[in-house]
Order: structure tokens, then sequence, then C-alpha cells
């Protein structure tokens, strides 16, 4: 009987391409989840079921009769840590036996990056749970970053002369694909980057140069990143999520290439001067 891979935000731009790519292989069946199921694409071998991460029963429900399970994290909130570890304990109530979580790299107790520590407290429920693991701690999304600029395309925050290793969310799917593909890496971490780091003043010149608008980098201090947010009215642990996604660029948190694309995939980490040109042709 062919092995079920479940994947969650099957209709994101992460677990949609890992889908795409998995589907209609004949060896496998795909169960593709997500909290509505008409926002997701219909695929050979592949059926949709509705989850919600904060509903337990629907997690359940949902992951019955699942061998693996693709684990792209919830959108953050307060209680995403809580949340998870619900879910892995659920996963594993139905008998799935095996999880491939989408982590952060630097995922750590401490880290600086705010929403790192819950990925971090999440690895460890999957480790706790005794299920096979892999673990995938994606680096910032290229993809991103040219949305962290304002209308006058400037990208303001405490970054400083720290570099990013950002890796293309494409890249990372083909990875997550590569490991759902085969069980050679089971109790693996792998951290997934882009071919080289860069500090968002070079971010800022390479997209004025390729994307034909001017963007600049405004190197803040901590104060005045939380001041200039304050507009938004967000939630403390929101703000704290956007901020130390900065400092942990300072840091050096993000600075780390690897050949973790390529090993995985066999092709080569996509650079952000070729996502930026991609991108302009689509424009």
């Amino acid at each position: 009987m062919p092995e079920t891979i479940a994947i969650s935000g099957a209709s994101g731009h992460i677990g949609g391409r890992v889908a795409q790519i998995l589907a209609g292989s004949g060896d496998r069946r795909l169960r593709l989840l997500g909290r509505d199921v008409s926002h997701i694409a219909a695929l050979p071998d592949a059926t949709a079921a509705r989850i919600e991460f904060s509903d337990p029963a629907t997690v359940a429900d949902a992951l019955e009769g699942v061998h693996t399970f693709f684990f792209v994290s919830a959108t953050e909130s307060a209680d995403r840590a809580a949340q998870q570890r619900e879910v892995v304990t659920a996963a594993r109530s139905v008998g799935v036996q095996r999880i491939v979580y989408l982590s952060y790299v630097g995922a750590a107790p401490e880290a600086t990056f705010t929403y790192a520590r819950d990925h971090y407290d999440t690895e460890q429920a999957v480790r706790e749970s005794g299920l096979a693991f892999t673990f995938l701690r994606d680096n910032q999304y290229q993809d991103i970053i040219p949305h962290l600029a304002d209308a006058d395309g400037v990208i303001a925050g405490p970054a400083g002369t720290g570099e990013v290793a950002a890796v293309l969310r494409a890249d990372v799917a083909d990875c997550a694909a590569a490991v759902l593909s085969s069980s050679e890496y089971d109790g693996d971490t792998f951290d997934v980057t882009g071919p080289r780091a860069f500090t968002l003043a070079t971010a800022a010149a390479e997209m004025t140069q390729i994307l034909g608008r001017p963007y600049s980098f405004v190197d803040q201090t901590v104060e005045q990143a939380y001041a200039s947010r304050a507009k938004y009215h967000a939630p403390q642990w929101e703000v704290d999520g956007w901020v130390s996604t900065y400092t942990a660029i300072a840091r050096g948190d993000l600075e780390h290439a690897t050949d973790t694309v390529l090993k995985l995939t066999g092709h080569p980490a996509t650079d952000f001067r070729e996502f930026l040109s991609a991108l302009a042709k689509r424009h």
C-alpha cells in the first residue's frame, strides 16, 4: 500500500511547491492540509483535509493514516509554541511515524530572533515524541527582503553591518521534497541557506540596480526601531519578532552560508541577484 505523506500549508509558497513536486509519483499518496481546503490545488494522488493547529481534534483527523508529516509551522502567535506541541502530540496519537519540520536557523531557547525560540520548542517536542524526524532550519527568505522596504524603498532596522545568507523559498521546497522522498536523512538537522551572505545595505544596492528603482538601508538603534513600529499598535510579542529579525542579523546569527541546497537537491542555491532578475522580468 502506498505511503501517505501529509503536507501542511499546502496552499502556501513552500507547501504548495512541495505538493506539486511529489504529486503523481504513483508510489505515494498525499494528504494536503490547510485551514481552507478551497485554496488547495487539486493534484494527482492527493486529497485535501482541513486542519486548524489551534484545534488538536482537526489535527488528529487530518493525520489519520499518515506515515510522514511535513510540518510547516503555524502563523506566528503568542501561543504558537504551545499549539505546535499539541500538533506533535496529535500526530503521534494517530500513528504518524515521521515528522519533517520546517524550522529556523539558530533555533534555541534564547535565540536573538524571538520567533526562533518557538521553533526550538517545537523541535524539542518532536524529539521527545520518539518519532523519526528531520529538521530543515531555514534562513531568512530572499522573497521577503524586497517587502521589508517601505513605500519609499527604505529598509529600516537595527541590522548594522551584519550579513544574512538568505534563501529562496523555492529552494527550501526543493530540499523538503528531497527529504520527504527518502529516509536517509532521519535524525538530521540542516541549515538551509542561499549561496552567500550579504548586508541589507548590499541588498538595497542590488535591488536598486536590478529592480530599477531606488532602495536604501537605514541602520536604526533598537530604540528607534521600536518607536518607528509603535504606529501599528501590534502586541508586544509581535513587535519583538519584527525588531529581532534585524538584531539577529546584526549579531551574526544568519551569516553562515551552507551547501545544503546543493547537497539535497543536486542544484545550487539561487543567488539573491538571480532572484531579483527573475522578479524584474515578472514585473
